[in-house]
């Protein structure tokens, strides 16, 4: 009846609901209505440099090749044109032989690796990852119940020594890893750290899950092959290695357009639980994609982007080096879309990232505070920035900003 108060919802939640929370980028994004606010916070591609003309070329090229394809329902593992031209673009990053029927499509990667938390991850299951690592893998496997072990990480990515003897303490069900421009690190690990990660995997016979969406988005020197062109000189690797790639880096975050390369067993039943979870990944979505990559729209479009992030990633670090000195300390970045830096308190400094990043906002420049991309004993003292949706002019006035909020200025 009007007039009545509603009564509150009462139904319990799920208890796997008890031990993940809000992310807490999302959160920081709810401040940054301020006007003339400068945010280094998202961790997202420039929207300016998006290939437009190109994908929608190939959005009409989609339509008027096959109509009732593009806008049908479609087969779970992905429609087989993009399976196809997947497995041609990651031949030519070194994939030797890869075929279609050995990857699927997904929305974006960031559901394959849910699928790979939801195929592998029991309640208790002790998972490594990163420290730090991108945060939303962390929720989504503790999502599933996962206990969570950091695995250090230096310039070079995660510490294969140290990897070592976290395997052999904790036998993990898999072992997650970025090795290339990783978020939040930035790190790229050297190509004789990747061989020797891959002949730990199997030696250890434990599963390791390559996550790669910025690879392609190097500044100068092409990084090391990845883990999955690097498997055919290990013997074995294949089958104990899971790779997840995605185009929204590279191409548009909006189509969500992903893929996972994985062993048969594990990409069945990944394909069994995504039928549960959406039936397919958008048809259209996927045709346009195909057609994008097959009019050999990508490596245009990537010669067009990578200068600018370079760009604007050594105007970042030379203003951060001249405007905060010694009370910051980071490695310049190879590729990506972060800086990730520590402040070491120099100077009397501020040298806490969440107590910076409060201040920070009101002097009108936002961050990413690095605390929460530990999944343990998270270093208070770091934090995250993007340089990848800021023009280099208000990346210099921004950094006087922090550098103002940092001493309180």
């Amino acid at each position: 009846m009007p007039g009545m108060d509603t009564p509150a919802f009462n139904t319990p939640f799920a208890s796997r609901l008890d031990h993940v929370e809000t992310s807490a980028i999302r959160e920081l994004f709810k401040l940054l209505g301020k006007p003339g606010i400068i945010s280094f916070a998202g961790g997202f591609p420039d929207a300016a440099l998006f290939d437009v003309a190109g994908i929608q070329a190939a959005a009409n090229a989609a339509l008027a090749a096959d109509p009732g394809a593009a806008l049908q329902y479609g087969a779970t593992e992905g429609f087989n044109p993009l399976r196809e031209q997947l497995a041609r673009f990651m031949q030519a990053k070194g994939v030797a032989g890869l075929t279609a029927e050995e990857l699927i499509v997904t929305t974006g990667s960031q559901q394959a690796l849910d699928l790979v938390g939801k195929t592998l991850i029991s309640p208790g299951d002790k998972v490594i990852v990163e420290g730090p690592t991108f945060l939303a893998t962390i929720q989504a496997f503790r999502l599933y119940g996962a206990q969570l072990i950091a695995a250090p990480v230096d310039a070079g990515g995660c510490n294969v020594d140290a990897l070592e003897e976290l395997i052999a303490q904790h036998q993990p069900k898999f072992v997650y890893v970025i090795p290339t421009f990783g978020n939040p690190s930035g790190a790229l690990m050297p190509i004789e750290r990747r061989r020797q990660l891959l002949q730990l995997a199997v030696r250890t016979r434990t599963l390791i899950v390559e996550d790669d969406p910025y690879g392609d988005l190097y500044f100068a020197a092409e990084p090391p092959p990845s883990l999955l062109a690097l498997a055919a000189e290990v013997p074995g690797a294949r089958q104990v290695l899971a790779h997840c790639g995605s185009l929204s880096k590279v191409l548009s975050p909006g189509l969500r357009v992903g893929w996972m390369v994985a062993p048969p067993a594990l990409l069945g039943k990944a394909t069994m639980c995504k039928q549960f979870s959406d039936a397919h990944t958008s048809t259209f979505a996927q045709a346009t994609a195909a057609q994008y990559l097959a009019a050999g729209g990508m490596g245009p479009a990537l010669q067009r982007v990578r200068p600018v992030y370079a760009q604007r990633a050594a105007v970042m670090g030379a203003a951060l080096k001249r405007e905060l000195g010694d009370a910051i300390e980071f490695v310049a970045p190879q590729g990506g879309l972060f800086i990730w830096a520590r402040l070491t308190g120099a100077g009397g400094a501020l040298a806490d990232g969440a107590a910076l990043a409060k201040r920070a906002i009101d002097a009108g420049v936002a961050f990413v505070p690095g605390a929460p991309f530990y999944c343990a004993n998270p270093d208070p003292a770091t934090l995250r920035l993007s340089f990848a949706t800021v023009a280099t002019d208000k990346i210099e006035e921004g950094v006087t900003r922090l550098s103002r909020a940092l001493r309180g200025a």
